[in-house]
């Protein structure tokens, strides 16, 4: 006799997560959970999946910041309390047809499919689209992610809900100041006041223990944001947290047009097999002006050159990463050359600094600069949320980078802050249009 299996399975949700499931479960299409460390937020996203992809077939995803962070987190993950993996807790062996380890996915006798992904490599699935997706830790995933995927379940009346905890006012925060404000979504910021899953005591060893180990001031702000769920301040980690809130608190976000008077410098950061970032810079006197920012990957110079000649722009300098002038095995020639052959040109080499030094050169620059906040929008949140690997078993920040969907950004960045020379005087577009004869795309 065959097993009668009743989801969610030997689950209940707590009272303080009632409100998110009960709207998930009544067929809510849009969520953001704003909650504290420990709260349960995957516990209650898989549970809803399995309930929801039992009852309309499809496929289901659950997408962490990075894949590589998907099996150690949600995979493989043991449940302290009752020794027992996740996924076999919320999609037991009765309701399933399969079980793929390599991609992580398990397939439903509905039909359906449930697999984790990455908002790393969201567009590198094929087959048919979602119709159900939980964006885990949202405040440190790629926010382009939900741009790719918002249209995909708008059509097919799929749902989706954010689940994280906060790093700072970064996407993250808009969406969930946005969903507050819109009838068709559910918001609900939960800290730790409003459950039970910590006691007073606990959480004055914790505030206790992050003091000591990562100085008060640094300390007590990780505490609130992790238990207390703030926004307020720097992201925690970030380099550039405090000059980015100070630009926008200056009002140095804003509109920043073109000039037509004045040139267009460039700075890149050159992917290979990886994105490639590039900023667009004006200087007058004493300020930068940042007008523009774009990012791809999977494209050649050539795509770049015509790109670049598709703007009005006329530019004076293209700063590029040292790395540019060595030769590829199979053609023998440099980016370099290829670039300059492309029409890509004056091309300044970045000079090679440790990255300390050159982090210290873009926080000086950073105070100079006024940055459209359109056209720069993907830039500036990279720049915000660039930020130094984390230790968990010391508990600390290392001085080292956090590669991640920011790092393009934040590398192109930084070679202006190091290869751009401050000139007596600046050049007249005029001028140069006299001097400069465009070749091959120009």
């Amino acid at each position: 006799m065959s097993r009668v299996i009743k989801l969610p399975n030997n689950w209940e949700p707590r009272s303080d997560q009632m409100k998110l499931w009960h709207y998930l479960q009544s067929g809510g299409k849009r969520a953001i959970e704003i909650a504290h460390r420990r709260w349960g937020k995957d516990d209650v996203a898989l549970h809803n999946a399995a309930c929801q992809a039992m009852q309309r077939p499809g496929n289901y995803w659950h997408m962490l910041p990075e894949y590589g962070q998907a099996r150690k987190a949600i995979w493989d993950a043991i449940n302290p309390r009752t020794g027992k993996r996740r996924i076999d807790e919320a999609f037991p062996e009765g309701i399933r047809s399969g079980f793929r380890t390599q991609d992580m996915m398990i397939k439903l006798k509905s039909g359906s499919t449930w697999q984790l992904i990455g908002s790393d490599n969201y567009n590198s699935l094929v087959g048919t689209p979602p119709v159900g997706i939980t964006l885990s830790e949202y405040a440190i995933a790629d926010p382009r992610s939900w741009n790719y995927l918002r249209p995909i379940l708008a059509e097919n009346n799929g749902w989706a809900v954010f689940i994280t905890t906060p790093r700072g006012k970064n996407h993250a925060y808009d969406l969930f100041q946005y969903a507050k404000g819109d009838n068709d979504w559910f918001s609900q910021l939960t800290t730790v006041d409003d459950s039970n899953v910590f006691t007073k005591e606990q959480l004055a060893q914790e505030l206790a223990e992050l003091i000591s180990e990562m100085g008060e001031e640094e300390g007590t702000a990780f505490f609130r944001q992790e238990y207390y769920c703030s926004f307020e301040g720097a992201i925690c980690g970030s380099y550039y947290g405090s000059q980015m809130e100070a630009a926008a608190a200056e009002g140095r976000i804003t509109n920043v047009p073109y000039d037509a008077n004045l040139p267009v410098i460039t700075a890149w950061d050159l992917g290979v097999g990886d994105a490639t970032g590039i900023w667009f810079f004006q200087v007058y006197a004493t300020e930068v002006r940042v007008i523009d920012y774009y990012e791809t990957s999977g494209e050649g110079l050539q795509y770049y050159a015509k790109y670049l000649a598709g703007k009005p722009y006329v530019y004076s300098q293209h700063i590029m990463p040292h790395d540019i002038r060595v030769r590829e095995l199979g053609t023998g020639k440099s980016r370099y050359e290829t670039a300059e052959r492309l029409g890509i040109k004056p091309i300044s080499i970045c000079p090679s600094l440790p990255v300390d030094d050159g982090i210290n050169a873009v926080r000086s620059v950073l105070t100079k600069c006024y940055f459209d906040k359109k056209r720069c929008a993907q830039g500036i949140e990279s720049l915000r949320s660039y930020h130094k690997v984390y230790d968990d078993k010391r508990r600390e920040y290392k001085n080292t980078p956090y590669h991640d969907w920011t790092s393009h950004a934040a590398d192109a960045f930084r070679m202006f802050a190091v290869g751009h020379k401050e000139r007596p005087k600046t050049r007249s577009v005029s001028a140069m249009m006299e001097s400069i004869k465009f070749k091959g795309v120009w």
